[in-house]
């Protein structure tokens, strides 16, 4: 039964438990990792949505234990895997290995790293393609398949992945196809002034701040049920799909700016990924309805890895925050979906 069949009272009960919980989970997380509320904040809606994330940034501005924090907030199963050039697939789905059992000599399974409930990909780009793929399964499916044979997941799943994207000498860009099945890409900034007195303080001194558990397993499975239930509005989720169709430039009324620096647009996992980070964004303000704003709020970290764009974009530095920065504002929620009719 749907939690909303249960009535008012018990849905606002959710509802605010749900934000309770999650504002919990990001104070602990903010025990260890300074400012940073953005990313914190994006991690979380991901989890929550059942999606996985790319943190793109330079070194040593706490990716990792940002990842390590979240998995001791939530109590979780947590892995990490370095990427290199030389790892193998099989360094991270498992691989069967024979096993002498009292002179009975049989092949057993020995699960790899992914076998977690939140999986750190370390700099994901330095493995070859072969070996990133590993990864594509898992991701889509919540499984692994070794020797034919299926190999479930644990519940909730998530990859968190990072890169640097500075240093491209030895890597290997993801492929379109892998970069879309990421939920959400983020940005983790330089932090200010401030925030780096506040992290020099933390990080020389006797102090160790410590995480405490502010969610467990079940939380997380119950938050995800109650996302998935958030009632949208039809033009709000028309919003959402004008969003996706402005950045394609073979649209009838695509934008100027598309046209001009976008050669290829979001996929309609691009779409989905709007409204689902939407309603998980919405729950943790305290809503339990979908709004515009919650869209916007979303969009660049939805849809920026899903943008490819073209040679003008690149000779002119345009990024595709910046085109993301203008359809935001340029395209009208309330105007007809013309390319979906």
């Amino acid at each position: 039964m749907s939690v909303f069949a249960r009535g008012g009272a018990a849905l606002e009960g959710d509802v605010d438990q749900f934000r309770r919980t999650a504002a919990a989970i990001e104070a602990e997380v903010g025990q260890v990792i300074v400012g940073q509320e953005a990313v914190v904040r994006g991690a979380l809606i991901a989890l929550i949505s059942g999606g996985h994330v790319l943190l793109e940034g330079v070194p040593g501005l706490g990716k990792t234990r940002l990842v390590r924090a979240l998995a001791e907030a939530l109590d979780l199963d947590y892995s990490r895997v370095q990427f290199t050039p030389d790892l193998m697939p099989a360094d991270i789905t498992g691989t069967n290995m024979i096993s002498d059992d009292g002179g009975d000599r049989r092949f057993r399974f020995e699960p790899g790293p992914v076998f977690a409930n939140l999986v750190l990909a370390d700099e994901i780009n330095r493995a070859t393609p072969k070996t990133q793929a590993a990864l594509l399964e898992a991701m889509a499916e919540t499984q692994v398949t070794v020797a034919n044979t299926q190999h479930r997941l644990p519940a909730p799943f998530m990859v968190l992945a990072t890169q640097n994207p500075i240093e491209m000498e030895g890597t290997y860009p993801l492929p379109e196809a892998q970069l879309d099945r990421f939920l959400l890409k983020i940005h983790v900034r330089f932090p200010s002034a401030r925030e780096l007195v506040d992290i020099l303080d933390r990080t020389t001194s006797n102090r160790d701040p410590s995480v405490s558990r502010a969610a467990g397993v079940q939380d997380i499975l119950r938050m995800q049920a109650l996302a998935r239930d958030v009632p949208i509005a039809n033009h709000v989720t028309e919003y959402a799909a004008r969003l996706v169709f402005a950045t394609h430039p073979d649209q009838p009324g695509a934008p100027k700016v598309t046209r001009d620096y976008v050669r290829f647009g979001a996929s309609p996992r691009g779409g989905q990924a709007l409204v689902l980070a939407a309603k998980v964004n919405a729950l943790i303000e305290g809503r339990y309805n979908v709004a515009y704003e919650d869209i916007r709020h979303v969009a660049h970290a939805a849809l920026r890895h899903r943008l490819i764009l073209n040679f003008e974009a690149d000779a002119e530095g345009v990024s595709a925050d910046s085109v993301l920065d203008e359809l935001v504002m340029t395209v009208a929620p309330e105007e007809a979906l013309v390319a979906a009719r």
